[in-house]
């Protein structure tokens, strides 16, 4: 495996810093650096923007990132244990890598961030679908990030970018597709990870959109698709029944039919639904 940049080899530094992962904090480590290089590549202009990463563990992915020219990169590590490795980095690009050791549930990155950003990031596993949700909701649209370019086990990336009728369509595709364009861009087998999961991982890049695809109120909108999907087997007359009192009457003027699931209802009719509650 070639080196991207003068620094040692992952193996080297895990071995160096006795970096095993922990399974409590998720954490599955990418060692090819060509592959982390890969990835960087999929965020699109690094010279141009703060790069935040949330959990990068050993590095890799960092410097994938800086060796393929992000202006700046700002690392929330959880795991004091890779502080260290992390640091070595830091060095070697010098002023161009911050560090902050914490829960990246709990930091505000904004304090430490110069837009324009991108967030990058191999998510721990246990985090990862909450971050997600937190950056897709925020009270203003646009948000501070222009893309995000995660890496997700492959069934939680199937329904970030899943469509009306698949099995893996519900809310989560619903909140991302609602505000930004989202793509599957690289597949990975468990064994480019140490130590190899289950499953295998997906990098999926959403790229924010100036203004959400269609008029809704976001707190309608997430309220009506989580009650709706709370009981995706029923049919919607049933799911969201309470919801308003000529509810049949709502749904047919959205475009939907009463007797519909939720998983045949697009975006654009849960979006027309909403619109509707809202005027109540």
């Amino acid at each position: 495996m070639s080196q991207i940049d003068s620094l040692p080899p992952l193996s080297a530094v895990i071995k160096t810093h006795e970096l095993s992962a922990r399974k409590a904090l998720g954490q599955n480590f990418l060692l090819d650096l060509n592959l982390t290089a890969k990835i960087a590549r999929q965020v699109g202009d690094l010279a141009g923007s703060d790069i935040l990463e949330i959990g990068p563990g050993p590095g890799g992915l960092t410097r994938g990132l800086l060796s393929e020219g992000a202006r700046r990169v700002l690392a929330i590590e959880k795991d004091a244990r890779c502080i260290p490795a992390l640091e070595e980095i830091a060095s070697a690009y010098e002023g161009r890598l911050q560090i902050i050791e914490g829960d990246a549930l709990q930091v505000n990155p904004l304090e430490h961030l110069t837009p324009p950003i991108q967030v990058a990031a191999n998510l721990p596993y246990n985090i990862g679908t909450e971050l997600l949700v937190r950056w897709l909701t925020p009270k203003e649209w646009p948000p501070f990030w222009q893309s995000l370019t995660l890496m997700f086990q492959k069934e939680v990336a199937e329904r970030i970018v899943a469509k009306p009728g698949s099995k893996a369509y519900g809310r989560l595709a619903l909140l991302a597709q609602w505000r930004a364009d989202a793509q599957i861009v690289l597949t990975l087998p468990p064994e480019a990870f140490t130590p190899p999961p289950k499953v295998h991982s997906a990098v999926v890049h959403l790229k924010a959109l100036p203004e959400p695809r269609f008029e809704a109120d976001a707190k309608v909108l997430e309220q009506t698709v989580a009650k709706a999907f709370n009981q995706r087997r029923k049919m919607m007359r049933s799911s969201l029944k309470g919801i308003a009192p000529d509810l049949e009457d709502r749904l047919v003027a959205a475009g939907i039919k009463p007797t519909d699931r939720a998983e045949v209802v697009g975006l654009e009719q849960f979006c027309a639904l909403a619109r509707s509650l809202k005027a109540t």
